[in-house]
């Protein structure tokens, strides 16, 4: 469980944003805050791992917030300024979201967060699917597809569809895990078995390999 605070001077934005965490079950709002300076002794005192943080608030900028952060406490700014994107990213932080923000955003970064910070074999990813959401530990996944504008994620006894492109996936997994081996595919790394031809073979599933990443398959996995 991530405990994490929300720190922004628009009251809607905060709602918003607790809404959304409200839905994620491995985030726990400890609080949320209209002022960042007051926000800083919770930070202290509380244990906090992540903060949602707009970037330009009365008192104090939420970059320069971010700077002083303890290292073990993460950051996604939110903010309705684009401009601030290159120094938000230069402080570190998980990511970057800009308002209106979206559940679908939301829940990317997020789970970027999950993936980078969970390594364990108990690791989990959490799917959004239609209305619904899916949590499946990264372990049982052994491939992921494109499918248009949609991602199927694939285990041994389901398969899962999400609104979402492969490309866009692909930045948000731990890559010690998965990794991308054709436009349409990205592979667990543990399930592979073989490779025949230009075919992986994850048990008796046949994953593509397209030219472009053939050289990086073999030098990684065999």
């Amino acid at each position: 469980m991530l405990k994490c605070l929300i720190i922004d001077d628009e009251e809607l934005a905060r709602t918003l944003l607790k809404t959304y965490a409200n839905k994620i079950d491995f985030i726990e709002v400890v609080g949320t805050y209209e002022n960042p300076v007051e926000a800083l002794s919770i930070i202290k005192n509380k244990d906090i791992d992540l903060v949602f943080l707009d970037i330009q608030m009365p008192d104090l900028k939420g970059t320069v917030l971010a700077s002083i952060l303890p290292e073990k406490c993460r950051v996604i700014f939110t903010t309705a300024y684009a401009e601030y994107a290159l120094e938000g990213f230069e402080l570190n932080a998980v990511d970057y979201l800009l308002k209106p923000i979206t559940f679908e955003r939301f829940l990317n970064a997020v789970t970027k967060l999950q993936s980078n910070t969970s390594t364990n074999s108990d690791a989990t990813l959490t799917i959004k699917s239609g209305y619904d959401l899916h949590k499946l530990k990264l372990n049982d996944i052994t491939h992921i597809e494109s499918d248009s504008e949609y991602v199927k994620f694939h285990t041994a006894t389901k398969r899962i569809m999400s609104y979402q492109t492969l490309k866009s996936l692909e930045k948000t997994l731990d890559a010690s895990i998965f990794m991308r081996v054709h436009r349409s595919y990205i592979i667990n790394k543990t399930k592979v078995t073989g490779l025949k031809g230009r075919e992986l073979l994850l048990s008796d599933i046949k994953i593509a390999v397209s030219d472009s990443y053939y050289e990086a398959v073999k030098k990684e996995l065999f």
